[in-house]
């Protein structure tokens, strides 16, 4: 039985008195593609942005298993305080550097990374420094190093180069390494977040709408990297996707949500042909999954 390497455990995120998420749980596998999927609203975008700290989770637990180590995601946030803190010093000391220090920085160091339904790019920037600025957690340097070039910062420059060239390969953009972002075509401007995404060294990576704005064939050859990425680079895909087409095609697990709360889960077929799912998500025809 393959691995969980990142465990949801009753989500709650609240805006006030909206309950956005509502005891969202979910568990997903080492080398897969999991999909969450469901209406517009359902609250997927916000599963993300609870995995990967943009949002604090108002209760619950996310936990990841990567790297030989487990992570309690919503701590490196920053938790409040709680009473048994100032009887412990050592948790009292730990939850004061992640009040101080913590963020989303450290959930991508953790091994989470992702991307945006509206691109997110650096687009003043050409195609490789977006890849270079993903990398400068993992490439370590300082200012004295660099005035005197030493032989660690020119290894470590040489490192970030070959990664980010390595990635632009992987995406079909080495020949516009030199091209600023923004000039991009919509369908590269996507493979360029996943290859930034991929340089920071996840070991999750959260795909948000991917296919948005993708003809068929540009869908088609995505649906091949995503594989890719699984297959090759023993990655796990958490994956939000409005091309049934696409995800039934590709995921090995589906968790469908609706106004914050999961109503189904399953493989492909499960989901496919699922009462709750056709009413809630796809209307009445049931061929719009097919």
């Amino acid at each position: 039985m393959s691995e969980v390497v990142l465990s949801v455990e009753k989500l709650m995120m609240h805006f006030g008195g909206i309950k956005a998420l509502n005891d969202v749980s979910l568990k997903v596998k080492r080398n897969s593609i999991f999909a969450l999927i469901g209406p517009n609203g359902a609250g997927k975008t916000t599963v993300f942005n609870c995995l990967t700290g943009f949002y604090k989770a108002s209760g619950g637990k996310i936990e990841l298993n990567v790297r030989g180590q487990k992570t309690n995601v919503i701590q490196l946030l920053g938790e409040s305080f709680k009473p048994t803190d100032f009887v412990s010093p050592k948790s009292f000391i730990t939850r004061l550097r992640y009040k101080m220090f913590g963020g989303t920085h450290l959930v991508n160091r953790a091994g989470l990374a992702r991307t945006f339904q509206n691109i997110r790019l650096f687009k003043e920037m050409s195609v490789l420094e977006n890849l270079l600025v993903a990398q400068h957690m993992w490439v370590n340097r300082n200012m004295l190093a660099g005035i005197l070039n030493t032989k660690g910062y020119r290894k470590a420059e040489s490192d970030a180069l070959d990664h980010a060239f390595y990635w632009l390969e992987v995406v079909d953009l080495v020949d516009c390494a030199n091209r600023l972002a923004g000039e991009l075509s919509y369908g590269q401007q996507r493979r360029l977040e996943i290859a930034r995404a991929m340089c920071t060294r996840p070991q999750i990576i959260c795909l948000d709408e991917p296919a948005a704005g993708l003809n068929p064939q540009e869908t088609e050859a995505l649906s091949a990297m995503i594989r890719l990425l699984r297959d090759e680079h023993d990655l796990t895909v958490v994956l939000i996707e409005h091309d049934m087409g696409m995800v039934m095609s590709i995921s090995d697990h589906i968790v469908v949500l609706d106004h914050g709360i999961v109503i189904a889960e399953g493989g492909p077929d499960d989901i496919r042909n699922d009462p709750k799912v056709i009413a809630a998500y796809l209307g009445a025809d049931e061929e719009e999954v097919v």
